[in-house]
């Protein structure tokens, strides 16, 4: 049996070699480790082994098995990458000339993203910006979110392991997890810690949540939010904000009304939504665009502002979804994609 063992190990090599197609691997991998294969059968020789003989048999079987796996596992991986090679073609000389003709453009996402940031300056708001990763703290529990709230929950957020530990994003508890921010409003929390009121500050950027891909939801989207802290702010400045954001950036046809909701970080709450029939594609009376609210005082008191003396109002939306009315397109992931004839039509 040893020396069977020697010859099967002796031809495999040169025959794994020789393999160019996932068809021809398939069947060789029959051929030796297979129900029928030439292994098989010299391990099923055992029983005819004698007793004695037996571990130093098996001993010698098994080496034999984990040298012909490496190598079937190698032959795959050859196979594999040069299927990859066949289908990228020959290497691209980044030092040629481009074939397209003049300069790039702007994606939807990033038009959308600067104009809103431009109408929103004008109304005294600056833009800031913050980290991707972030803690539980500034995600969830500056924002008045309890533990058992069910956008903490693993099914809805990325949460990163124990071990992660990441340069410049530090935990205020240590037994906080690290994880990948659901919205923006951890900008909100991280503007607030900085200084005292007045505060005016816009936080663009990518969020990210566990979600189905369709034609209107992704894991990874973009959000623009906004808070506002002064005296006496109310639901009346809110409304007046957001009436002047959507006329300037959607058309003066635009309107806009509340409808109460719940957010754990305003009270009150209320869901946003748009009346825009005369942008293309739209066919519904209203349609939802955002949330917004006054911000509870809870917040306030978790970054050090005294809810007795400071009001504010906080609003957020998906620029996808912006982008999407703005410009008539009808699935999200075509922002995502890189196709070069999706984005010329933006330029």
């Amino acid at each position: 049996m040893q020396d069977l063992l020697t010859a099967l190990l002796a031809k495999a090599p040169a025959e794994l070699a020789a393999l160019t197609t996932r068809a021809d691997f398939e069947a060789a991998k029959a051929r030796y480790v297979g129900p029928n294969g030439e292994l098989t059968a010299l391990m099923k020789q055992m029983g005819a082994v004698p007793k004695e003989q037996r571990p130093a048999m098996g001993k010698l079987i098994n080496e034999a098995k984990a040298q012909l796996q490496a190598q079937l596992d190698a032959t795959l991986a050859r196979i594999g990458d040069a299927e990859i090679a066949a289908q990228l073609g020959p290497a691209v000389d980044p030092s040629l000339p481009s074939p397209d003709a003049g300069p790039g453009t702007w994606h939807p996402l990033t038009l959308v993203r600067e104009e809103m940031c431009r109408i929103l300056r004008k109304a005294g708001f600056t833009v800031v910006e913050g980290p991707e990763v972030e803690t539980e703290y500034y995600c969830f529990d500056a924002l008045n979110t309890p533990a058992d709230h069910p956008a903490r929950d693993a099914h809805d957020t990325f949460y990163f392991p124990e071990r992660a530990r990441f340069a410049g994003v530090t935990k205020k508890d240590p037994e906080e997890k690290y994880l990948l921010r659901t919205h923006t409003s951890s900008v909100q929390i991280r503007s607030m810690l900085k200084g005292p009121p007045p505060l005016r500050v816009v936080s663009p950027g990518r969020v990210y949540r566990r979600d189905t891909s369709d034609a209107t939801h992704s894991a990874n989207f973009h959000q623009i939010e906004c808070l506002y802290v002064d005296k006496h702010v109310t639901v009346r400045d809110l409304k007046a904000l957001l009436d002047y954001i959507f006329a300037s950036l959607l058309g003066q046809d635009t309107k806009t009304r509340f409808r109460p909701h719940y957010f754990s970080y305003t009270e009150p709450s209320f869901e946003v939504d748009l009346s825009a029939k005369h942008l293309p594609k739209v066919n519904k009376a209203w349609i939802e665009i955002g949330g917004c609210g006054i911000v509870d005082p809870g917040v306030f008191e978790a970054v050090g502002y005294d809810p007795e003396v400071w009001t504010g109002y906080a609003f957020g939306m998906g620029l996808e979804r912006l982008a999407m009315l703005l410009y008539g397109i009808d699935d999200i992931r075509y922002f995502y994609q890189n196709d070069v004839r999706f984005l010329k039509q933006f330029a």
